[in-house]
């Protein structure tokens, strides 16, 4: 119940912060080429990888051993092959095959070309924390 919760926060946050920004716009600046357009898109597209690849694709993990990829400047072909990997099943994967599926190939190309143009700045290493109980 909780984990559904936080979902459809996570959810409402994503698209308020794409829908924010275009109704701010005047009606001349909605009329928008094809390329922007497809920039866009990729964009609506790149937020929802945010939750485990970061901020443009530079993730923040909590170990070296068990990060998620950093996108963020990964070269567009090898991104393209590793995504049409995960989507016929023939690279294996924990959660990335579900999301692979539900993209075009042409999304996965328009998910390359962006995270290729997004500067790296290197993952960001979380400190383990101990917590402690207290009770009165």
């Amino acid at each position: 119940m909780h984990h559904n919760k936080l979902q459809k926060i996570f959810i409402a946050l994503i698209a308020s912060s794409v829908i924010w920004p275009l109704l701010a716009q005047t009606a001349e600046d909605v009329v928008v080429s094809a390329a922007q357009n497809s920039d866009l898109h990729a964009r609506v597209l790149a937020a929802s990888c945010a939750a485990c690849h970061g901020t443009n694709g530079n993730a923040v993990t909590g170990s070296n051993e068990n990060r998620n990829a950093i996108l963020a400047g990964r070269d567009a072909n090898d991104f393209t092959t590793i995504m049409l990997g995960f989507k016929d099943g023939s690279r294996e994967a924990t959660v990335m095959h579900h999301h692979a599926k539900g993209l075009t190939e042409d999304e996965i190309r328009q998910l390359a070309v962006y995270f290729s143009k997004q500067k790296p700045t290197g993952a960001v290493l979380l400190k383990p924390q101990t917590l402690k109980a207290y009770h009165e």
